[in-house]
């Protein structure tokens, strides 16, 4: 990052460091002059703060930054970032999204110095390119006659900065070395004291190993359960480094999805310890968050596949480096329990019992959690009536339009042969961002070794029917409803 007062030099600087070390420049001057000529509707807005000289509002510049850093050739060569954050609520925007630069550069120039440079500043419209009457003036008349006084360019917008004639060589240092030392670190093997932990993991998919085998033994491995547990965890990574705050887990392991249990419970503590520790050892601050009782009198208590729940949590090995307690919480499912000093949240399993409807405390946590994360692992916010029905009519498309509304980043589940937990026939899995995958079940002759072989892949969550055609080798445009065995799985998905 850099920053400096109106004259202070930045784009210069910016022009030689993006020549030698090849970072993308993103400029929020040039993003916001791009909306304003193209005429867009936050251009127009923009304009009128830019042409009194007022700051434009953070959320306008963050829509706009937080876009940039997410393509393609920023996460490939890296970025600089010039103009942005300029205020405390533009910073911490860009620190609940873990992203912070390597180093940040100051530019400190006497104010005297600025002054002067910014009432000799001259635009061209046409161009674009700055000029100075006394140390840099047009190249001819014509465009002299054409240049304009920035509207930016008033003596009370101005603070310290250094001069780019100064600087440019202890830029070049620090940049050179910090290059370096990456490079050596990366040789090594070890990983650089800057990476986050969205870099200890690898997000590539080509390192998915398959799906692993001897599935068919009950209760799974801890072999298996973390290599899952490992690509539930990169999954839910990726999802938020890519600004993504409204997140579902959904991992269906041997039998869940026929027990009534979302998960067996020792499985799902697992992983949601798994999660948290990971996102704690980045220095977030983790409020992992059980459902609580849902009524009063007669009507008190929770789903019983969710009964101890909390105090399993407590009493599980959270570490010996004090992290229960310091960055990881427990609590309850509601929106009292929303503390400013949290980072993200993950919600244990929230589902509705019959009678009760847990998305009006879910509702009430995501608002009070605002733009932080709120990860849901393996919910079940299907309505379940009570014996008056009113939980079926009242507000029903409402409930159900805000439990659409969190993304999948990671689905897992086992596809059996209809009434059967045996043997299995196949598995669908997605792992965010990528699309979803259909494989089947085999046995290698000899010596009946069982793998799993990709049927198909679909870019949004297959419905019951086109597993059944994939599974029947029927190609799209001709398949038809499938009925039978096949057919019971548009029953279960």
């Amino acid at each position: 990052m850099i920053s400096g007062a109106p004259a202070s030099g930045k784009g210069t600087q910016c022009e030689m460091i993006v020549q030698k070390f090849g970072v993308v420049h993103i400029s929020t001057g040039d993003i916001l002059r791009a909306e304003v000529a193209a005429g867009t509707e936050i251009g127009n807005k923009a304009k009128e703060y830019m042409n009194s000289g007022r700051l434009v509002p953070d959320e306008i510049v963050t829509a706009m930054v937080t876009a940039r850093l997410s393509l393609k050739d920023v996460k490939e060569k890296g970025w600089l970032l010039d103009g942005y954050p300029r205020s405390s609520a533009q910073a911490e925007s860009l620190e609940k999204q873990n992203i912070r630069p390597d180093i940040y550069i100051m530019l400190d120039v006497p104010d005297d110095i600025l002054v002067d440079r910014c009432v000799g500043r001259r635009l061209d419209p046409l161009t674009g390119k700055i000029y100075h009457i006394k140390n840099f003036p047009p190249e001819n008349e014509e465009i002299k006659a054409r240049l304009v006084t920035r509207p930016d360019d008033t003596e009370e917008k101005i603070d310290g900065n250094r001069p780019k004639e100064v600087i440019f060589k202890e830029i070049d240092s620090l940049l050179s070395r910090l290059q370096k030392d990456k490079e050596e670190e990366s040789k090594s093997g070890k990983l650089a004291k800057y990476d986050s932990l969205f870099d200890k993991l690898s997000s590539e998919k080509n390192n998915w190993r398959g799906i692993p085998t001897r599935l068919n033994n009950i209760p799974h491995s801890r072999e298996i359960r973390k290599y899952f547990y490992e690509d539930v965890l990169q999954a839910t990574q990726r999802a938020i480094k890519d600004g993504k705050t409204r997140l579902k887990v959904i991992y269906l392991s041997c039998g869940d999805q026929y027990s009534g249990a979302e998960s067996r419970n020792g499985t799902l503590m697992e992983l949601v310890r798994i999660l948290a520790l990971s996102f704690a050892d980045d220095g977030k601050r983790v409020k992992v968050c059980v459902q609580g009782s849902m009524g009063e009198g007669a009507l008190a208590g929770m789903p019983l596949q969710l009964a101890g729940s909390r105090k399993i949590l407590e009493f599980m090995d959270w570490g010996d480096d004090d992290a229960m307690g310091t960055f990881i919480k427990i609590g309850s499912i509601g929106g009292k329990e929303v503390g400013e000093q949290d980072d993200m949240f993950i919600l244990v399993a929230p589902q509705n019992a019959v009678g009760n409807c847990i998305i009006d405390d879910l509702r009430a946590m995501t608002d009070a959690a605002g733009h932080r994360p709120v990860i849901l692992v393996n919910p079940r916010l299907k309505d379940l009536p009570g014996s008056s029905g009113i939980m079926q009519t009242m507000g029903r498309d409402k409930r159900l339009e805000y439990a659409a509304s969190f993304e999948i980043c990671y689905h897992f589940r086992l596809l059996y042969y209809a009434g059967t937990q045996y043997p299995i026939m196949g598995a669908l899995r997605m792992s965010y961002p990528y699309e979803y995958e259909l494989y089947k079940r085999v046995d290698d002759e000899p010596p009946k070794k069982e793998k799993y072989v990709i049927l198909s892949k679909f870019e949004k969550r297959p419905s019951g029917e086109e597993i059944n055609d994939a599974f029947e080798g029927k190609t799209r445009d001709k398949a038809k409803r499938a009925t039978g065995i096949w057919g019971f799985l548009s029953s279960i998905l």
